[in-house]
C-alpha cells in the first residue's frame, strides 16, 4: 500500500505562499499528487495555483470515483486533459479580472498505480524518482537556463547560480493552450516519488535528496526537506509531495 503526503511552507522571505498542493489515495489504492507554483503577484500567484490544483483534483476524483478502465492510456489522457482544463480555467479567470491579468502557475502531477508512475508537468516544478540504487530527476525544467544547458551554452553548475534561472518558458494560464510533458516510469519495490517546487530544488542536490530519503520517510521526510531549504535561505515558498511504496 502506498503512503502519500504533502506539505507546503511560506519560507523565510516571501510575504505570501503562492504554492498549492494536494495529494491522496483512492479506495482502490491509486496514489496521486498535484503541486503548483503560482506567479503574477501576491494575489495572482495564489489564485492561479489554487485554481489549477482544484481543477485537476476535481477531474481526478471524477475519474477515479467512476467505472472507467484505468489503463495506462486512460491515465495519460486523464492527466493531460486535467492540465489542459487547469490551463483554461486559469487563463479565463485572468482574462475576466483585470487585477489577475498575466497570472500563471507551474504544475507537476503524478498518478501511481499497477507498478507505474505517470507524470505530467509544465514549468520548473520537478519530480524525482528515488530507488535503492539512487535518486534521479525525471522531469525536465521548462526554463531559459535549461535550454542553455541543453544547447551546451551553460553547465549544470552555472545554471544553478544564473541570474535568470527563475525565468520559465512554459506555464499554465499564460496562453489559451499549453504543451504538457508526460512520461511513465516503473514504480515497484522500494520506490519513492518526490514532487516539489523550485523553493526546494534550488536548495538541494539530487544526491542529498537520496540521503534524506534513506533516513526519513513520509511526513517526516517532507518536513526535513523543507527544513533543509529553509536552512539554505528559504528565499521562496517550499512545497513537497511524496508518494512512497
Amino acid at each position: 500500500m502506498f503512503k502519500v503526503c504533502h506539505k507546503t511552507d511560506i519560507g523565510l522571505v516571501r510575504e505570501t505562499n503562492q504554492d498549492a498542493c494536494k495529494s491522496g489515495l483512492t479506495s482502490s489504492g491509486i496514489a496521486w499528487a498535484v503541486v503548483c507554483d503560482g506567479m503574477g503577484g501576491a494575489n495572482g500567484g495564489n489564485v492561479a495555483s489554487s485554481i489549477a490544483v482544484e481543477t485537476m483534483v476535481r477531474q481526478y476524483h471524477g475519474f477515479f470515483g467512476g467505472s472507467q478502465v484505468r489503463s495506462d492510456n486512460s491515465i495519460r489522457d486523464l492527466m493531460v486533459s486535467a492540465v489542459y482544463n487547469a490551463n483554461t480555467a486559469v487563463f479565463e479567470r485572468s482574462r475576466a479580472e483585470e487585477e489577475l491579468h498575466g497570472m500563471g502557475t507551474t504544475v507537476v502531477s503524478a498518478v501511481v498505480c499497477a507498478g507505474v508512475a505517470h507524470i505530467a508537468h509544465a514549468g520548473d516544478s520537478r519530480a524525482y524518482l528515488i530507488t535503492p540504487e539512487g535518486a534521479k530527476q525525471v522531469t525536465t525544467d521548462h526554463s531559459m537556463v535549461q535550454e542553455l544547458v541543453d544547447s551546451g551554452d551553460l553547465t549544470e553548475q552555472e545554471a544553478k547560480v544564473h541570474p535568470q534561472k527563475n525565468i520559465i518558458t512554459r506555464a499554465l494560464g499564460i496562453e489559451p493552450s499549453v504543451l504538457v510533458d508526460y512520461n511513465e516510469l516503473p514504480f515497484e519495490g522500494r520506490s519513492l516519488l518526490v514532487l516539489c517546487t523550485d523553493g526546494l530544488s534550488n536548495y538541494i542536490e539530487t544526491e542529498e535528496l537520496y540521503t534524506f530519503s534513506q533516513q526519513y520517510g513520509g511526513q517526516e521526510l517532507a518536513e526535513r526537506l523543507i527544513g533543509k531549504a529553509k536552512d539554505g535561505g528559504g528565499s521562496d515558498n517550499i512545497t513537497v509531495a511524496i508518494i512512497e511504496n
